[in-house]
């Protein structure tokens, strides 16, 4: 007599797929559970877990309605279209290229027009792009020279760059530090914002309650710099200012979408006129 052996069939959960954990990433970030997204994106549930969980592939037309609704910049778009199998759909071009000399001569009108007083040219990672001459004569006068670092994250923090320069260096630290967590908030993904951050904190005399995201917390409407330093002015007196950020609205390249322009204008007529006298000096 024969036994026929009972066949064992085991069953795996679902596994998150690439595209699905992104999803799953921002959906996380901003606070929308799966049903949330589905019924914002205007998507079934149900075909929204299978799209996560890899059972159903989505279209390019899906992908772009999640992507908006969770309101990804162009980079993360791009990074949701290649894990789902697709071609990036946006470009990233460098600034020196042919097709950006559009951009390039709207850069330089805006920090030209901006003299006597500074302007720089960043991108979403604070590293400079641009700066304008008074940004130079500037700096290089409240420090002696040109700062250490190429990133204005890294020049505000470290003690051997411009931080003993900055006459509101709490204040102004603090207000950066804010945007950073907002930003690594917003694009949860970025190592690089994620890896600036830590550096930025390991340095010595930075408070230890920036190191956790206050959710309630705001930077300020204008963001002020105070340098300070007797070869500013002469006569010991520092110089204030207040800045504005321009982004380009509307961009359908990486590169554009993420520079950022600060325009730095004079709080008070001390810094006005110094400025002024500074860039007649040096004509």
């Amino acid at each position: 007599m024969t036994h026929a052996a009972a066949a064992t069939v085991t069953v795996l959960p679902s596994q998150p797929t690439p595209l699905g954990l992104l999803l799953r990433e921002w959906r996380a970030a901003r606070r929308m559970s799966q049903m949330d997204l589905a019924l914002e994106a205007g998507v079934s549930t149900r075909h929204l877990s299978c799209v996560e969980t890899g059972k159903a592939q989505p279209s390019r037309e899906l992908l772009a309605r999640l992507a908006d609704t969770l309101d990804m910049p162009l980079r993360e778009r791009n990074a949701l279209l290649v894990a789902a199998g697709y071609a990036p759909r946006y470009s990233e071009a460098t600034l020196a290229t042919p097709a950006m000399a559009p951009v390039r001569q709207a850069i330089d009108f805006i920090i030209g027009q901006q003299e006597p007083y500074p302007a720089v040219v960043m991108n979403r990672r604070w590293d400079v792009v641009r700066i304008n001459r008074a940004t130079a004569r500037i700096v290089s006068l409240a420090r002696g020279g040109m700062p250490r670092h190429n990133n204005i994250l890294r020049q505000v923090f470290d003690p051997e760059d411009m931080r003993p320069v900055m006459g509101n260096w709490e204040s102004l630290a603090g207000d950066l530090i804010c945007h950073l967590h907002n930003e690594l908030a917003a694009t949860p993904l970025d190592q690089g914002l994620r890896t600036l951050l830590d550096d930025v904190l390991a340095y010595p005399g930075v408070p230890a309650r920036w190191r956790s995201r206050d959710p309630d917390a705001y930077p300020l409407p204008l963001c002020t710099t105070v340098f300070a330093g007797g070869a500013l002015d002469g006569e010991g007196h520092p110089l204030r200012f207040f800045s504005t950020i321009t982004t380009f609205g509307s961009a359908r390249d990486v590169t554009v979408e993420e520079l950022r322009i600060e325009c730095m204008f004079p709080a008070d007529e001390r810094t006005a006129e110094r400025c002024k006298a500074l860039a007649a000096a040096s004509a």
